[in-house]
């Protein structure tokens, strides 16, 4: 074989005249009364390749190329020129001055016609994209989006390595403690009846490490959950993870922040400024989000007191029932069709709500919708939301605060979406703090970590752990970008006697406590530092640097949003030999005559 000299993206014109060996893929064909031209594709860009019919035995062997053959070339780098003999450059290709007119050629592999070529991958399906993996990360997108995600690995490992921190690799087996989403299982063929599972994230390890005195770890790992589908959500991801011993929150927040502007500074040289923090309570009442979106306005107006003076029974019973009315103004939007807005009310009932009173204001009167119902409140409703003419109001009413949240929150985002309200290139970060500690379950009639069991109440809500339960806010934190939430993490407990109250909360008993948490309970009585964290997931940082909002994008060899490996078709049956050793029986579901 050939030894290659040069990449298909390395020659220019300086390079005229020398003689080079190239190796590649054929991405094109073309036969031009004689002279044949191959574009060769390699992974750092393409060089026209020329045959000229005095070199016949070469520009025979060219004459059999066609897509995706794998060859290698010698020949001689030239100009390019036209027809008519003045320069024909070729601005779309960084090598678009140059060409190489080849003597030698070398076949190394014949491709099979491809379901797809890489340039036309657009065209095609996901599902075939994913099932001929192989082809489809041969398109120049997916190279540079790799190529996007192991830099910013690799400014994660030296930033971290320039502050002090050590890698270190946790389990990938593990003990099973289920909580949140379900652990993937991995029978152990040595202890029959006996499963180690998948972890979820290194959260118990990474505490251990700083009860062991590592004080400052971090990790680029793969997690796994086995969860229903989520559209931004893999089985198997990747977060950057991270913990500090003897540190508060700001210290965390600050060292992530660092992080994080030098990441969007090398990539995209972009600066990213002193990020505002904004609390849990703040960020819900004014966008009905925990992860708000900044980019555009749009926020949440309490209008609940403006309500109550109408006669609208909608309003009123959810008044009296002790909830909310609150309401988002949107510009331009009494342009939207009676068949848009009606569609917006059956959307939102997805996320609870009944339906979606709305009003028009057209010539500083109210219009369409329940107008008639908020006439004698008119000039209350326009001063507190702001409404001008061409704007509409939507209203989200319930006596749920929750699901008001909720509804408007998501009827935000949307309408900014559908509208156009979002510019290119805008980049809004944001801290939120000060989350409560947990949440009431109202189907388990109990009390669920916001966050995870092992975050740390704030030191004057402690008294409030058992009286006050609701009141107590925790030191919690999430970096948010865009509406989208990179990574969260919290200031975690470390001492055991109010690990174990919070335990008691949540209704795990000393008994349950220590069947799935023994070995950190140990730890915490063996001198625990104060430590905190936070992890990151890697994909969804890739996502927004790559301009994507498909998570497969990112990732190699990603499964479908079910779950499925379209190119090594896994999840499959395995043999009764391996079912045997691993003692495990496979039970038939009977309707649907399918392993289960």
């Amino acid at each position: 074989m050939f030894k290659r000299t040069h990449h298909c993206g390395e020659l220019r014109l300086s390079d005229k005249d020398q003689r080079v060996t190239l190796a590649g893929w054929v991405n094109n064909y073309r036969d031009h009364g004689g002279v044949i031209f191959i574009d060769l594709r390699d992974r750092e860009g393409i060089t026209q390749l020329t045959f000229h019919p005095e070199h016949q035995q070469t520009h025979d062997l060219a004459d059999t190329l066609r897509h995706e053959d794998v060859i290698a070339v010698r020949g001689v780098v030239l100009e390019r020129f036209g027809p008519d003999g003045k320069p024909a450059h070729n601005p779309k290709h960084a090598t678009g001055e140059i060409e190489v007119d080849c003597d030698e050629l070398e076949i190394l592999n014949k491709a099979a016609t491809p379901p797809f070529v890489p340039d036309e991958a657009h065209k095609v399906g996901e599902d075939r994209r994913l099932k001929y993996r192989f082809i489809d990360l041969r398109q120049r997108r997916m190279q540079q989006i790799l190529h996007t995600r192991h830099r910013v690995a690799k400014i994660m490992r030296d930033f971290f390595d320039e502050q002090g921190f050590y890698e270190v690799e946790t389990p990938f087996l593990c003990r099973s403690t289920p909580e949140g989403a379900r652990d993937f299982l991995v029978p152990a063929r040595l202890y029959p009846g006996s499963f180690y599972a998948l972890p979820q994230s290194p959260q118990l390890f990474k505490q251990i490490l700083m009860v062991s005195g590592i004080e400052k770890y971090v990790q680029i790992v793969r997690c796994f959950r086995d969860e229903d589908p989520r559209a931004d959500r893999q089985a198997e991801f990747t977060q950057l993870d991270l913990e500090m011993s003897f540190v508060d929150q700001d210290d965390v927040i600050e060292t992530c922040e660092a992080m994080m502007r030098q990441i969007w500074k090398e990539i995209l040289d972009v600066d990213v400024p002193p990020i505002r923090r904004m609390t849990y309570a703040e960020a819900m009442d004014r966008y009905g989000s925990d992860r708000p979106d900044l980019r555009f306005g749009m926020e949440l107006i309490d209008i609940t007191d403006t309500a109550g003076q109408t006669d609208f029974k909608v309003f009123r019973s959810a008044i009296e029932a002790g909830g909310v009315v609150k309401a988002i103004r949107v510009p331009g939007g009494a342009a939207m069709t009676r068949k848009q807005t009606d569609a917006l009310a059956e959307w939102v009932k997805d996320f609870g709500a009944g339906g979606l009173p709305i009003v028009k204001i057209e010539a500083s009167k109210l219009a369409t919708g329940i107008a008639k119902f908020l006439e004698p409140v008119t000039s209350s409703l326009l001063e507190k939301t702001g409404a001008q003419d061409g704007d509409l109001l939507c209203f989200g009413v319930d006596a749920r605060p929750a699901v008001v949240h909720r509804v408007l929150g998501e009827l935000r985002v949307k309408l900014a979406h559908d509208l156009d309200m979002i510019g290119p290139d805008q980049w809004e970060w944001l801290w939120v703090i000060d989350f409560p500690l947990v949440e009431w379950n109202e189907d388990g009639k109990r009390w669920d970590s916001l966050h995870h069991p092992f975050t740390a109440p704030t030191d004057e809500d402690l008294d409030k752990l058992e009286s006050d339960t609701a009141a107590v806010k925790s030191k919690a934190y999430d970096l948010v970008l865009n509406g989208s939430e990179l990574g969260g993490g919290s200031i975690r407990i470390h001492r055991p006697d109010v690990q174990q109250r919070v335990f008691a909360l949540l209704g795990i008993d000393e008994e349950q406590a220590r069947g799935k948490f023994g070995f950190l309970l140990d730890a915490l009585q063996f001198g625990a530092p104060p430590h905190g964290g936070i992890a990151f997931g890697l994909d969804r940082i890739v996502m927004h640097l790559c301009h994507t909002t498909n998570i497969r994008d990112v990732i190699a060899f990603p499964k479908t949003q079910n779950g499925f490996d379209l190119m090594t078709e896994a999840p499959s049956p395995v043999d009764q030999m391996q079912l045997t050793e691993l003692s495990l029986r496979v039970q038939t579901h009977a309707k649907k005559d399918k392993a289960v």
